[in-house]
């Protein structure tokens, strides 16, 4: 909203005017206003002054200053003559050049039927002139859309569409203001100009872009515009600042009085004050309502006090029974005192029997604490024995060894049998032949007569001598194959015994081995713990503390928070658990590949990495019963994180330790399924459906870091373990390389007898075969000698006989074999019988103690049951007595807040009855009181309350409504002053129009009249043309004005009316179109002249003739518009009929 800045003197007077030789009669150019109502509501008969003392009737203060037609001329006598020696001094004085809110520039982008049309305007007169259709008026139509006026005021559209040129889609309108000087608009974000852009469209958008001189954007707002405007004071709606021609010929002719009038209140921007004065006064109207609405609420409010007050004086008869309450209460405040004492002693007295209850259980919880201790004890000795008895793990293979060779010889004696069992089928078969051969040779040969006997006797002398050679080669080729059967026996004991001290020492070389690395790996954990898990553990650790993970940081190794609690199952569990150990875990997946990127830079390729959430589940309802021992529950773990991933991976809690595999069957069966690990390396399965398996476990080779897992001694005495390994070891290797020098000389001593021994056999044999070639050639000449019957028997028998001696012979051998072999079986069985008892001896020894240790395990529970029990029952004792010393106490503290807020409350009481007496007097006396209040139906306190809340209501109520009285009363006083200044403001401008106007016209030698009625709110002009109106005596109605009269008159009412405004723009749109040459000289001097004299204003003046007549000053900057366009063929109102 512009500012509502009245202007009585807004412009200097002008230097350049002339004297008025009809001054004079102007005196009573305002004497036609009658003292009439208005048309608006008044209340009748009621005087200024009532008007601002009522408060009861509704009074109209608008017209009170509505004088009478004498006033008015009073006034113009006080006031005119001022206001004539300003115009007069007008010639004195010249008008300055405003430093902002005027125009420095205009720039059109396709606006109305400009392409692009840009001007620079001066800062006082600009006239543009240029023929009919050059686009003239579409400078003062482009300044109003600029800065944000109606498009209805243009007379030119009736929407920012039509101002678009034809054929384009939207239009640009830019104005730069000038803003410098002291009333600057925020200089520092503008500078010296404004430069507002205005933006539109045909779709109907509509923009605004304000910038500083430097093209610096610093809104887009229209309310940044309407800011610039109301600082500036620019009223481009204000018809009196941009007036077109059309709107002021029919000002001039055609409007009705009444609208001259409201043209005038408009333009002076007295009707905009005078609307805002009209909304007060109906704000004060309607609060005067509401005040005279409370004013009936205080006979209420009165009444209502006066009622309370006389309730109140008839519950102070009950202030002496309520006296004898109070004595009462504090009577009773001390009965609750000595009660309290009383509770507090009894309650110390009890903490001190429960004080004397501790230390019998003390001596309690020391007597089961020395028998666990020693019940520990016995149970670490019997430990120690156990730990002492070692292992039979040499015995157990040593059997194993022994068993295999038994079975062996018990194979090989089998087939010893059946072989025999084909031998003596053969012999029997062989014996029978023979038998049959011999019968038929000696019933052949009797037949036979012969007269060879000498020679036949010969041959058979020569033969039977040749069968004693034989059978004298056969004997001692026998006899060296049973030396060399001997010598291959003890060969191949020699060869047991070496190889059984081979593996003696190499065993006992690995066992050097083993202990030289286990010494090594004991040496480095005395620097670095970590050694069992991995290379350079301690920086992996502290690399994983300095990185960054998805999820927790990892933990590892395992084993960091595992211990054993028992050494036997140690061998055990770091075969199956040891990998786990070295292992480490994370809970996001994400982490793995950077956890094994760190492993693999330091050559750890064997440690796991197991991804697991934290999840502290329950795995109690896996467990087996207590009295079954579990891989859970031979560990102590610290970490519950830890502890999960034992129990995911190898299902620690349900797993059963046993000592053999005998136990662990039987304890799966009593489970009735399970899974077990024995002592004896053994993985016993029991199945729900039944049935079961047991599968051999691996061992760890010697040597691996595992065995470090696991141990139960410090490091040092680990160490000197190791060492005592070490020694023994060595001292067995020594004992087998000896051993293995002694056979190896013995096997070298036998082997050569076997040499010999070959050699023997060899020439018995070549002996034997030329003994038997001699008698098989003395057969052949005997059988020549024989009939061909009898050598053909002869032949069939020796080869059975031959082929009987073969077979006897490995009869022989056979024996000979089986013989050995049974030597060897008893003695074989003779050792592992021993090796057997000693077996049962350590067992039985083993469990005895074993036994032992479950008895001393038993006790040591007991024990341990009975010192928790008694620790619980002095903790629970101990936690009795500290409850009831904190009761004891609070009892005290309450007795001493009691007895310090009682001294507050009233003296002390000697000697209070008890609480319940005193309560059973206090609650009679209460009873009655609330009897009476009933009856009065509010208490004492309450009447007080209501006999104060009734006086501070009247009282508010009384002070508001003065309060409000008075502000009301100011405020209609505000607005009588404000209407008596609204007046005034009204006269002075009216006066001054009428006499600029009187000026103005007598530039042409006219004289007129501006009549204003002020009370029927009409405006009427009065114009005489002639210097003979005095004979005449008659004025012409505008309307009867020539074209060129009406134009002049318009100018002169229209530069009266600009003398009366503040805006420091004044546009006028063609106002010389139906002057006359003389007329338009006179109007064109005076407009000049009077812009000349006006102060910080800038005048854009549209005309179409020419200013060759004119004499222009250095103010003037005249802009000439080009000739309109022709030849553009069909108009476009012409296709849009089409």
């Amino acid at each position: 909203m512009a500012k509502r800045r009245v202007a009585v003197d807004s412009d200097d007077e002008d230097p350049q005017s002339s004297q008025v030789s009809k001054r004079a009669k102007t005196e009573d150019s305002d004497s036609q206003g009658q003292q009439t109502p208005e048309k608006k509501s008044k209340v009748n008969g009621k005087t200024k002054d009532e008007g601002n003392s009522s408060d009861e009737g509704e009074v109209d203060i608008r017209d009170a200053n509505e004088e009478g037609e004498e006033f008015e001329k009073r006034f113009e006598e006080e006031n005119g003559d001022a206001i004539r020696r300003r115009l007069e001094a007008r010639s004195q004085v010249v008008g300055g050049i405003a430093e902002h809110g005027i125009i420095e520039c205009i720039e059109m982008t396709n606006f109305m039927c400009h392409p692009r049309l840009r001007f620079t305007f001066g800062p006082q007169i600009n006239f543009i002139i240029g023929h009919n259709g050059s686009g003239k008026s579409a400078v003062l139509s482009a300044i109003t859309i600029a800065l944000g006026g109606k498009t209805i005021s243009t007379g030119r559209g009736s929407g920012l569409k039509s101002f678009i040129r034809e054929g384009q889609n939207k239009a640009d309108v830019t104005i730069t203001l000038k803003n410098q000087g002291e009333e600057a608009y925020r200089p520092n974000d503008y500078g010296k100009s404004i430069v507002i852009t205005r933006t539109f469209t045909r779709q109907g958008a509509s923009s605004w872009s304000i910038k500083s001189k430097d093209g610096r954007k610093i809104s887009d707002k229209r309310d940044e515009l309407a800011a610039i405007c109301d600082h500036m004071n620019i009223q481009v709606d204000n018809p009196l600042n941009v007036l077109t021609q059309d709107a002021a010929r029919q000002f001039l002719s055609a409007s009705h009085p009444s609208d001259k009038y409201k043209f005038f209140l408009r333009g002076t921007q007295l009707s905009q004050l005078s609307e805002e004065y009209d909304s007060c006064l109906a704000h004060v109207n309607q609060a005067r309502k509401i005040l005279h609405q409370k004013k009936q609420a205080l006979p209420e409010l009165r009444a209502t006090l006066k009622e309370a007050t006389i309730r109140f004086e008839e519950a102070s008869k009950a202030r002496e029974q309520r006296h004898k309450a109070d004595e009462l209460k504090k009577e009773l405040a001390w009965a609750h005192v000595a009660a309290k004492q009383h509770e507090m002693e009894a309650k110390f007295q009890e903490v001190a029997k429960a004080q004397q209850r501790l230390p019998k259980i003390q001596d309690k919880v020391d007597h089961a604490e020395a028998q666990f201790k020693q019940a520990s004890d016995e149970v670490e000795r019997y430990e120690g024995e156990f730990a002492d008895l070692g292992n039979i793990d040499h015995l157990n293979q040593k059997a194993k060894e022994l068993q295999d060779k038994i079975r062996l010889n018990k194979n090989s004696l089998n087939q010893f049998k059946n072989d025999g069992r084909d031998m003596d089928a053969s012999l029997t078969g062989l014996n029978k032949a023979i038998q049959e051969y011999d019968i038929k040779i000696v019933e052949e040969t009797r037949r036979m007569e012969t007269h060879t006997l000498a020679r036949r006797e010969e041959l058979n002398r020569k033969l039977e001598e040749a069968k004693q050679a034989v059978a004298a080669a056969e004997h001692a080729h026998r006899v060296v194959c049973d030396e060399k059967r001997a010598k291959q026996t003890a060969t191949d004991e020699c060869k047991q015994k070496g190889m059984a001290a081979q593996n003696q020492a190499k065993q006992a070389q690995e066992r050097i081995q083993e202990c030289n690395t286990m010494i090594s790996r004991c040496k480095e954990r005395e620097d670095n713990v970590l050694a069992p898990y991995g290379r350079d553990m301690k920086r992996i650790l502290e690399q994983i503390k300095q990185m960054r993970w998805y999820g927790d940081t990892p933990i590892g190794p395992l084993g960091l928070h595992v211990r054993l609690k028992d050494q036997r199952w140690a061998s055990l569990l770091r075969s199956q658990l040891g990998t786990l150990m070295s292992a480490f875990a994370c809970t996001d997946p994400r982490d793995r590949p950077q956890l094994k990127r760190l492993f693999d830079q330091t050559r750890n390729h064997h440690i796991n990495i197991i991804i697991s959430e934290r999840d502290e589940f329950d795995y109690s309802s896996g467990e087996p019963p207590a009295n079954v021992l579990t891989v859970l529950r031979a560990l102590e773990i610290s970490d519950p994180y830890v502890l999960r991933i034992l129990i995911n991976q190898s299902n620690i809690e349900r797993t059963v330790l046993a000592p053999n595999r005998k136990a662990g069957d039987d304890t799966l069966v009593g489970l009735r399924s399970g899974v077990a690990w024995t002592a004896d390396f053994m993985r016993v399965t029991r199945y729900n459906e039944g049935g079961g398996s047991s599968i051999k476990l691996n061992r760890i080779a010697p040597g691996d870091p595992r065995h470090m897992l696991f141990t139960a001694n410090d490091n040092a005495t680990e160490l000197r373990d190791w060492l005592e390994e070490l020694r023994v070891a060595e001292t067995t290797y020594q004992s087998a390389s000896a051993e293995c020098k002694r056979l190896a000389g013995m096997y070298n001593v036998i082997t050569q007898e076997s040499r010999t021994l070959d050699q023997r056999e060899r020439e018995a044999l070549a002996n034997l075969r030329k003994f038997k070639a001699t008698h098989s050639q003395l057969q052949d000449e005997a059988n020549e000698e024989m009939p061909a019957g009898v050598a053909h028997l002869q032949t069939a028998r020796e080869e059975a006989e031959e082929e009987k001696k073969l077979v006897l012979q490995q009869f022989e051998d056979l024996t000979f074999r089986k013989t050995a072999i049974n030597e060897a079986q008893n003695g074989l069985l003779t050792e592992l019988n021993q090796v057997k008892k000693q077996i049962r001896t350590f067992e039985e020894t083993r469990g005895l103690i074993t036994a032992k240790v479950e008895e001393a395990v038993t006790h040591r529970l007991d024990a341990q049951k009975n010192r928790n029990h008694y620790a619980k029952k002095l903790e629970d004792e101990q936690r009795t007595v500290n409850d009831l010393e904190a009761v004891a106490d609070t009892l005290q503290q309450e007795f001493t807040d009691w007895t310090a807020r009682a001294r507050e409350y009233c003296d002390p009481v000697e000697n209070p009855r008890k609480v319940a007496v005193v309560q059973r007097q206090l609650e009679s006396v209460q009873t009655a009181l609330k009897e009476r209040e009933r009856k009065q139906g509010a208490s004492v306190e309450e009447m007080t309350i209501e006999v104060n809340k009734a006086k501070a209501d009247l009282d508010s109520v009384e002070h508001d409504l003065r309060t409000c009285a008075v502000i009301n009363n100011n405020l209609k006083k505000s607005l009588v002053m404000r209407f008596d200044k609204w007046h005034e403001f009204r006269r002075h401008i009216a006066l001054r129009c009428k006499l600029v106007f009187q000026y103005h016209l007598s530039n042409r030698g006219y004289y007129g009249k501006v009549l204003f009625d002020h009370v029927n709110q009409t405006l009427q002009l009065k114009v005489q043309t002639d210097d003979q109106a005095a004979t005449q005596g008659r004025d012409k109605d505008p309307r009867s004005l020539s074209g060129g009269e009406k134009s002049f008159s318009t100018i002169c009412l229209l530069l009266s009316l600009w003398d009366s405004i503040g805006c420091p723009l004044r546009c006028l749109d063609e106002f010389d179109v139906y002057m006359d040459a003389v007329n338009r000289r006179i109007s064109m001097r005076m407009m000049i002249d009077t812009a000349n004299a006006s102060d910080k204003k800038q005048y854009i003046l549209i005309t179409p003739q020419e200013m060759g007549s004119t004499a222009l000053g250095p103010t003037v900057r005249v802009h000439r518009m080009s000739d309109p366009e022709r030849g553009q063929g069909i108009l476009a109102f012409g296709n849009a009929s089409a």
